[in-house]
């Protein structure tokens, strides 16, 4: 049996207002299950990874042989080779040896090649003098560091390993040394804030929409890398190793476990467990979050268990960001595969008590480590060696590929995949008879969302008197893990009333002042609800960390996108079940980036009369195109894997023939989208209304300054 909610405003005296929810007094009073409210969106992202961690856990368990552990290497290669989908062809290398420096001991070839096509790659290989036989060879790969390899620890690292009579090749990452993807040679440095760590975020949400990983890309860097190391006369193919610190210690995981070249590994600071990092630090940056990696059963783990029995050493420190008790506990699973195999000795931790980073005593273990497995004895003592000026292992004239040579960047390789992606859909559109329903159905796979509950009881926590209208707040119970705050705007008087749902990304306070938007709906006769969609408002996380909650998502095969759809769906039930409202009127607005999520919603509700996006991107292929799009690093507003199944505008027809306004489209870099754009996109959508004869879809060519005057209009045409 429903609750059905009453309008108490009658009680309500003029006060000082809190229109908090979760905190709904002066003296601080609240719901105690709501008092973190800012950490909410993350625990509720955690608890269903904790969930297909557990899972895995219990898969683990169970594998006791050889056998078993040989049948899960050959599941994770085939779930590894989904996730990041086909290489390239390999093409011609074209290496180059632009400059050379003579050291004590050893020289320094400055090398640039191509990875792919006009993509190139630099980096500096470091070749032992004296002797002509075959050396064993490393490659060490770098993080986030704007230097990349030429900052003074990894100086020192590479120039050890040479003195110790390896060959090092060190090559500059993604977004890092001269390979800044967003250079701009008039200030010297990339546009993006926040340069290396936020380019791969910037760069990965793109690709994200695609379906794809960014982290690809950084290893078939690494293969041409070996294929670079093993042309040259003076190594010896069969002893190759790799090595790398933080987002190297990701590529040094990753690169070995697709190259069978690689014969020892040592990843540094980067292995620990997924289950430790987002109860602690949470989901990294773009190109270490990958499409559905927990969905998939897949941890840090399987990234060295792959390459059993090959020999690993797993680097650590005590107080890094990545969780130390992560990496033991990683290290003691992964033990049991090489147990399985009678290959316990190829296995080992190396710890020093350190920040996140190269040290003294780890570099140590690392030297013993390769000297041992690729067969090149010597002393792992650790000197201290002269460091070059940064600028002097420059491999480019002017210090940047993209302005040396120019090169092409990861968004002209990704841009081509979204105009196929782009091709079929219209493809679908024009000859799939079913193209609406596959899309219903592949939005809700792909957004991760999940049919709410209805019927539950909200709390009502107090509300406020106002000039003709009443404001009261709700506590709406959500999925589990968490609740919504609601302001609900109601009008004296004793009508039955149609009700508007007010979604903005600031939450439901920010357009609730006397005088503005809400005030002036409610005055036309709406009642108004406000909601605090999860990772909004009072709920907005606390992490700063670029995109955080949304590759959270993306981790557990979910979407905020889809989770928000579904508080809105919630929004809608408990709308309906108040009196005097009338049910057959519910009508949505959203605002900027929360327009993907209402659009969602309307799709999967079809008791919502209509919908108005204000500001709303006009598809996700035009930010794939837009090399700085201006949409925010969180991807809040994007759904992984998108493109591969649908558009915005997909979405817009599936409402069809409801009411529909979009009021100031915009393009990817947030400007009011030009006429022959939106024609172009909107195409479809205006079709499919065409063919249900409704002229319900209105596209209104405004910015916000004007849009309460557009949206009452709209509401009561």
């Amino acid at each position: 049996m429903y609750w059905i909610l009453f309008f108490p405003h009658t009680t309500c005296l003029a006060q000082k207002e809190n229109l908090k929810v979760f905190n709904w007094s002066s003296k601080g009073y609240k719901k105690i299950e709501c008092s973190n409210g800012e950490n909410i969106l993350q625990l509720y992202l955690n608890q269903q990874a904790y969930n297909l961690l557990d899972r895995r856990e219990q898969e683990i368990a169970s594998l006791k042989t050889k056998q078993d552990w040989e049948n899960r290497q050959k599941k994770i290669k085939t779930i590894l080779s989904d996730i990041i989908g086909d290489f390239p062809d390999k093409t011609p290398l074209n290496a180059k040896i632009t400059g050379v420096i003579h050291k004590e001991g050893f020289r320094i070839e400055k090398i640039i090649f191509e990875s792919l096509p006009g993509f190139f790659v630099t980096g500096c290989l470091y070749i032992p003098e004296g002797k002509k036989e075959k050396r064993a060879a490393i490659l060490n790969v770098i993080g986030h560091s704007a230097q990349s390899f030429r900052r003074d620890l990894y100086q020192n690292f590479d120039q050890n390993l040479v003195k110790k009579g390896f060959i090092v090749f060190a090559i500059d990452p993604i977004g890092g040394g001269e390979r800044i993807q967003y250079y701009d040679p008039n200030i010297e440095r990339s546009v993006i804030e926040g340069e290396t760590t936020n380019e791969h975020s910037f760069i990965a949400n793109q690709y994200f929409l695609m379906g794809g990983s960014l982290i690809k890309y950084y290893i078939w860097d690494g293969i041409r890398a070996i294929d670079y190391l093993v042309s040259r006369e003076e190594v010896d193919s069969a002893r190759i190793g790799l090595t790398g610190p933080s987002g190297g210690g990701q590529q040094t995981a990753f690169i070995s476990s697709f190259d069978d070249r690689i014969k020892a590994s040592a990843p540094t600071c980067y292995i620990t467990s997924y289950r430790r990092m987002l109860e602690t630090i949470g989901p990294q940056d773009g190109e270490q979050t990958l499409f559905h990696w927990l969905t998939n059963g897949l941890d840090h783990a399987d990234l060295v268990e792959v390459q059993a029995p090959k020999p690993a050493l797993i680097v650590g420190t005590t107080n890094d960001f990545f969780s130390i008790q992560g990496v033991r506990e990683t290290f003691e699973e992964v033990k049991k595969v090489y147990q399985a195999f009678g290959q316990e000795g190829n296995i080992s931790l190396a710890e020093a008590n350190y920040r996140h980073g190269l040290n003294r005593k780890n570099n140590e273990a690392t030297y013993a480590f390769f000297q041992k497995e690729l067969e090149n004895p010597g002393s792992p003592i650790e000197e201290d060696l002269e460091i070059l000026p940064e600028d002097a292992l420059n491999v480019t004239s002017i210090g940047m590929v993209s302005t040396s040579y120019n090169g092409k960047t990861v968004f002209d390789l990704i841009k081509p995949g979204a105009e196929k992606l782009a091709a079929d859909l219209e493809e679908s559109r024009k000859n799939n008879p079913s193209h609406l329903e596959i899309v219903k159905q592949k939005a809700k796979e792909l957004s991760g969302y999940v049919q709410p509950k209805t019927g539950g009881n909200p709390i009502f926590t107090g509300c406020y008197e106002r000039d003709g209208y009443t404001v009261e707040k709700y506590i709406l119970p959500g999925d589990k893990e968490y609740e919504i705050p609601l302001l609900l705007a109601i009008p004296d008087g004793d009508e039955n009333y149609s009700p508007v749902i007010y979604i903005h990304p600031e939450g439901k306070e920010k357009d609730i002042a006397p005088g503005d938007n809400i005030e002036k709906l409610v005055k036309q006769g709406f009642i108004v609800a406000a909601p605090d969609l999860l990772g909004t408002g009072e709920t907005q996380s606390s992490r700063d960390y670029p995109g955080s909650h949304g590759y959270g998502a993306i981790l557990i095969g979910r979407s905020i996108v889809g989770i928000q759809a579904g508080d809105i769906v919630r929004v809608v039930d408990f709308l309906k079940r108040l009196r005097k409202i009338k049910t057959e009127n519910i009508h949505a607005i959203a605002f900027g980036e929360q327009c993907p999520a209402l659009l969602h919603a309307a799709v999967f509700e079809p008791s919502i009369a209509g919908i108005a996006l204000v500001e709303a991107p006009v598809s996700y292929y035009n930010i794939t195109q837009t090399k700085l799009y201006q949409y925010s690093l969180s991807f809040d507003w994007g759904v992984a894997g998108a493109l591969t199944a649908y558009d915005l505008p997909d979405l817009a027809a599936c409402v069809a023939p409801r009411k529909q306004a979009f009021i100031g489209l915009l393009d990817g870099e947030k400007k009011l989208a030009v006429k022959e754009l939106v024609a172009d996109q909107m195409t479809y959508p205006r079709s499919v209304y065409t063919k249900n004869n409704s002229d319900n879809l209105k596209i209104i060519p405004d910015r916000i300054d004007k849009t309460s005057t557009i949206l009452i209009k709209w509401l009561t045409e």
